[in-house]
């Protein structure tokens, strides 16, 4: 293991506890709403609506996030949206506990997480190159790590409230997660803002950022392929929960399956702790093709344990994608426009998903469950595939060019 000479730094470590702790929250939070989804309707299109309320809250506000970040203090939006998130969280949870929840007031929570998690995410990217410095691949390999971790935790943790009490108690977890989360954040001294760039209205500033995403062959290429990948992706959330709920053991097999794809996280996270590749997004396009198997696997259905070891490769080449990007993303962009540029990344990307959710139940009752995996899985490795033959995006330098 290379010595983790970011963790010396202390704005890092609380941003990194901060993030573990609520990392944890998310890992719980999929499967808990998708349980309590089915206990309440079994319905698979229900299901949809209310996992893909989130991404409707998050394109909501990802750009006006993005701008307010980058006017603002990161820092004070990161801990105002956890707190919008833990008063959200907790509402549903307890209204799930007592018995007066419905789907339409779990979708309602949604929006809201996602709205606030619209502006979390691009202030979260613009901060932390400030608080690890030029550590910063270390640092985001670390924060893949607590992702990781939640991911496999955090099922298990999930399965074992959701079997034994409510799914509204696993809720209640996650909120307290995303309370301790902004505590931590109060406690970091350094902020990011761009200071020192001119003032000007909103929608100039808006345009500027869009400007920095298409100057760049290979950010909008990336950023319109996974808006075509993250549509696809819905249909092994969906419809892989619904699989697995009929046919291989519930909530316990869709725990493992997620706490697979955590390991293999964590297998990517602690990798890129020491690997440096000269060519980053070459490499994250490679191993990025390695998540549709777990979609095509499921379409069959598999035996449990193949499904499980697609599901550890699935983690390792999502995770290894993400920190690669991320990376290369923070190394590139000017320190004004990088919140701007990191909304336009989320946006774009999650542009289709909302559709998705949408419509991935009624298809699958059209054409049936397995052909619907089978067509999304295949969708999803020709987009990332397609990557490949962008020029710029396989001779792209880890740092830009002096």
């Amino acid at each position: 293991m290379p010595k983790l000479g970011v963790l010396s730094i202390r704005d890092f470590r609380l941003v990194f506890l901060a993030a573990t702790i609520s990392l944890l929250g998310d890992g719980i939070a999929p499967l808990a709403l998708t349980f309590a989804v089915l206990d309440l309707t079994g319905s698979a299109t229900d299901l949809g609506i209310v996992l893909g309320a989130w991404t409707l809250g998050l394109l909501g506000s990802l750009l006006i996030g993005g701008v307010v970040a980058d006017r603002l203090s990161r820092r004070a939006v990161m801990i105002n949206a956890d707190l919008v998130r833990f008063l959200a969280r907790g509402l549903i949870g307890t209204l799930l506990v007592i018995g007066h929840a419905t789907v339409a007031e779990l979708a309602i929570s949604q929006v809201v997480i996602g709205a606030a998690t619209g502006f979390f995410n691009p202030a979260s990217s613009g901060l932390l190159p400030s608080v690890a410095g030029q550590r910063l691949q270390q640092a985001n390999s670390l924060r893949g790590i607590a992702d990781a971790s939640g991911s496999i935790v955090g099922p298990i943790v999930a399965g074992i409230l959701v079997a034994a009490t409510d799914p509204g108690i696993a809720l209640l977890v996650d909120a307290t997660s995303y309370g301790v989360s902004a505590v931590l954040l109060m406690g970091v001294r350094k902020d990011s803002r761009a200071v020192n760039a001119p003032r000007t209205r909103f929608w100039a500033e808006l345009r500027d950022g869009f400007a920095e995403v298409r100057s760049r062959i290979w950010l909008w290429s990336v950023v319109l392929s996974f808006s075509v990948v993250n549509a696809v992706t819905v249909g092994f959330t969906v419809l892989g929960a619904v699989v697995v709920k009929r046919h291989l053991g519930g909530a316990g097999a869709w725990a493992l399956i997620l706490a697979a794809q955590g390991v293999g996280a964590l297998v990517a996270g602690t990798g890129l702790l020491r690997l440096r590749p000269s060519r980053p997004l070459l490499v994250a396009c490679l191993i990025g093709l390695l998540p549709a198997a777990e979609t095509l696997l499921v379409a069959i259905p598999a035996p449990l344990a193949l499904i499980a070891v697609a599901a550890l490769f699935a983690g390792v080449g999502g995770m290894g994608f993400n920190t690669l990007w991320e990376t290369t993303l923070q190394q590139h962009i000017p320190e004004a426009a990088r919140s701007r540029v990191s909304s336009y990344d989320w946006f774009g990307s999650l542009a289709l998903s909302t559709l998705g959710y949408a419509v991935i139940g009624p298809l699958a009752g059209g054409i049936g469950t397995s052909t619907a995996l089978y067509l999304c899985g295949g969708i999803d490795f020709v987009a990332v595939a397609s990557l490949l033959m962008v020029r710029d995006l396989r001779a792209l330098p880890p740092f830009p060019e002096k």
